[in-house]
């Protein structure tokens, strides 16, 4: 029996992935030329490991493509694209584990999605994916700026959900950083998460920028100062669309960064100290922007699916044309870095979770840009979709400080103005929103519920 550790060469780990200095200094020299002959090589590896696993055999085969067919990056999008919906038929189909993965013995490691969009996903890592993914956090949050002497709060969930224990893994494993790994607030109550932050000085806070913000005002609600009690200077979250000056100013000037992953696939791409667009990490993710309706690749600046192909992830579970439903652009302008990688405009909405009203396309999490730096409002809302009348209507609860005596009708037609479409305002009271988000217990929190099917 072998354990983790008999599968893993830290230094050709730090050689095909380097961290801190070695990591500016390899792809700030590197053409887009060597680039893609690197990506070249490990796609090759990856297409011959794909044809051993038996969801790709399927998924491939049902389309006429035979091995051979596939000869270079050029023909990557004549691969179909799979997502989530598939994986969950090959869970059913295969249970508990579907065959979209190559296990044969070794060590493995067996966590879940967050749930988000639908029931639960199982996840599997072998040793060497799973620390390439890993690396690639730490080689992030360090280029960002974080330093040997800062303490981390982590507010990202753990039990079964991958999110909490692979940041967890990053920051202990390849950063000399103090780790407080906090998690959700059903696991370790706000009250407590914002005393410990106090309590041991934490200096940079992770997680969704949901509970990121909510734990400024949990802070605040204590009597403890953000930036002067408890001394965060750097956050490091999922940004989205929301403004990143009003999450900094609640956490009293503190840096924010962005970046983006998903469960499958670990980080994809992230802020670097420019803050300018998020850089796709394209010596381990290769990165398509796809029609939403047709799935065909669109030219660069143009919204559409973030298609991901993991270049490094060759071992347990190869990720090759995984559609993550989340919607992003291409940077079209030139960095002021210097890095070869190309960069996406980070989280723009969900695909799956964009709603159409009188021809309109909207996506509930534009919202929180819309609503941003309005101090009479928290910042928390959720839509509700329901059909009547065979029209698809809207209403989007805000939580007010006042609710019982403000007027909902210049929020409707603020938000008209922002999504182009008419919806139904509702005006509730700070924390009424909390149910149905599930803010306090989910790492990202909900703001689509669906009742058209209910």
């Amino acid at each position: 029996m072998s354990s983790w550790y008999d599968h893993i060469d830290s230094r050709a780990l730090f050689e095909a992935y380097p961290i801190g200095e070695a990591f500016t200094a390899r792809y700030t020299k590197m053409s887009r030329d060597e680039l893609r002959a690197r990506q070249e090589a490990d796609f090759q590896k990856l297409m011959a490991r794909g044809w051993e696993v038996p969801f790709y055999r399927r998924l491939w085969g049902s389309k006429g493509i035979e091995p051979g067919d596939i000869q270079s990056l050029d023909d990557l999008p004549k691969l179909p694209s799979f997502d989530k919906s598939d994986l969950m038929a090959s869970i059913a189909a295969h249970p508990p584990l579907g065959d979209f993965h190559g296990r044969s013995g070794g060590p493995v490691v067996l966590h879940t999605t967050s749930g988000t969009t639908g029931k639960p996903q199982v996840l599997l890592f072998g040793p060497w994916g799973r620390e390439v993914g890993n690396l690639l956090v730490a080689r992030m949050a360090l280029w960002q700026g974080l330093r040997s002497d800062d303490v981390v709060h982590s507010v990202y969930g753990h039990g079964m959900i991958n999110g909490g224990h692979y940041i967890r893994e990053a920051y202990t494993r390849f950063t000399e950083a103090l780790f407080l790994s906090a998690g959700t607030g059903i696991e370790t109550r706000s009250a407590t998460q914002v005393q410990l932050m106090a309590d041991f000085g934490a200096t940079v806070l992770v997680g969704f920028v949901d509970y990121v913000r909510k734990l400024a005002e949990v802070a605040r609600e204590a009597g403890l100062a953000p930036g002067r009690d408890i001394p965060v200077r750097m956050i490091i979250g999922h940004l989205g669309t929301e403004d990143r000056a009003a999450t900094e100013a609640a956490w009293g000037g503190a840096k924010a960064y962005d970046w983006y992953g998903v469960g499958d696939t670990g980080s994809i791409a992230g802020e670097g100290p420019d803050r300018d667009g998020l850089y796709v990490w394209e010596d381990a993710q290769l990165v398509e922007i796809c029609d939403v309706e047709t799935g065909a690749p669109l030219p660069r600046g143009q919204k559409g699916d973030m298609v991901v192909t993991c270049l490094y992830k060759r071992d347990v579970a190869p990720v090759i044309r995984f559609n993550t439903h989340d919607v992003s652009a291409f940077r079209t302008d030139r960095n002021a870095t210097g890095m070869v990688f190309d960069r996406i405009e980070g989280f723009l909405g969900r695909s799956d979770n964009m709603v159409k009203l009188k021809g309109i396309n909207v996506f509930p999490h534009a919202i929180g840009a819309i609503i941003e730096n309005r101090p009479e409002l928290t910042g928390e809302y959720v839509c509700r979709l329901a059909r009547a009348g065979g029209q698809d209507r809207m209403t989007v609860i805000l939580e007010h400080r006042n609710a019982a005596a403000a007027d909902s009708k210049p929020y409707a037609a603020l938000l008209k103005q922002g999504l182009g479409v008419e919806v139904e305002v509702k005006l509730v009271a700070p924390g009424e929103t909390a149910p149905m988000t599930q803010i306090d217990v989910r790492q990202k929190a909900l703001r689509l519920i669906d009742e058209r099917r209910a």
